[in-house]
């Protein structure tokens, strides 16, 4: 029992967001969306991704995803392939795939059938707006 209380007590949520990865670099995030902006309206409804190509967005722009009851964000870069012309992921539907291999990765938790799970970022939802950051 101190066994299990050692482990409850060592648990994380942000477990994810700070696993390292050797195929993806460390940059900077901290964006803010605005959720009535049209290009970001779709995250109003559960169940919607999209994807944020703009400048502080990450190593190759960032998938937002309304999860229902919350919100996540993955960095759109394949996260077992080096970065090369094929290594940035497509949303399809509620998972993210990687063109390079066709994986498929969850965008309610970001764990695919590979060795690295994507790139995570912190999401805070104030109103209509999103800020994700590292």
């Amino acid at each position: 029992s101190i066994l299990l209380l050692f482990m409850l007590t060592n648990c994380s949520s942000d477990n994810n967001i700070n696993t390292k990865n050797p195929y993806l670099p460390d940059y900077s995030v901290n964006l803010v969306l605005n959720l009535n902006l049209p290009a970001y309206v779709n995250l109003q409804y559960p169940s919607n991704a999209v994807y944020v190509n703009q400048a502080g967005a990450g190593i190759r722009g960032i998938i937002v995803f309304n999860a229902g009851s919350y919100y996540k964000a993955f960095d759109a870069a394949c996260p077992n392939q080096a970065l090369s012309n094929c290594s940035t992921m497509t949303i399809n539907g509620i998972k993210a795939k990687c063109p390079c291999d066709d994986k498929e990765y969850s965008l309610f938790t970001g764990l695919g059938d590979a060795e690295y799970p994507m790139k995570e970022y912190r999401v805070e939802a104030t109103g209509n707006q999103l800020r994700i950051y590292n």
